[in-house]
């Protein structure tokens, strides 16, 4: 009647305690996903109405801002939907790139010099944070990797065959 390494591996996964459960969250349901979607639409709209009532650059400014505010919020809704750390990695790259889209668009208020050493700063300042997600990715990565290598291979995976590798690498001693 009921297969057992299922239920097994619903138990292995109910005793994850919360980590375990945030890995095995399903996706979000379809209707919240469009929900959501239509939310980020309707703010980047009403935000690019506030921006044409500006002139000049700090319309530009504006309106660069609000594509990026919507680029973000799709991103971490993307994030929450998929759960996984490589979506989270994402996020942070594009709140960088954002953040230097909105810096290089504020240089364009400057002239000579000034706007040569702005934009030389913008670009000094998303590489580092570029380079701090590559990081922080890294260190995860071999954390995980020197935790257990089993558990490593398992974040290379998404949706139920991820779960499924993270219980049955769990259920398992660690091997060093």
């Amino acid at each position: 009647m009921f297969n057992r390494n299922a239920i097994a591996a619903a138990v292995i996964a109910l005793g994850l305690g919360s980590a375990g459960a945030a890995i095995a969250q399903d996706k979000m349901p379809r209707e919240a996903y469009k929900a959501e979607k239509d939310r980020i639409e309707a703010e980047y709209k009403a935000a690019k109405e506030k921006c044409d009532k500006l002139t000049g650059n700090a319309e530009d400014v504006c309106e660069v801002q609000a594509k990026g505010n919507r680029r973000i919020a799709e991103a971490e809704l993307e994030a929450r939907n998929k759960n996984t750390a490589r979506a989270q990695e994402d996020v942070k790259k594009v709140r960088a790139d954002v953040a230097y889209d909105v810096a290089k668009e504020k240089c364009d208020d400057l002239s000579g010099n000034a706007k040569d050493t702005c934009q030389k700063d913008a670009k000094a300042a998303h590489a580092r944070a570029v380079s701090d997600v590559r990081a922080s990715n890294t260190r995860a990565d071999s954390t995980a990797a020197s935790r257990d290598p089993a558990i490593a291979r398992c974040d290379q995976l998404t949706g139920d065959a991820r779960t499924s590798c993270l219980a049955d690498a769990r259920s398992k001693p660690v091997r060093p």
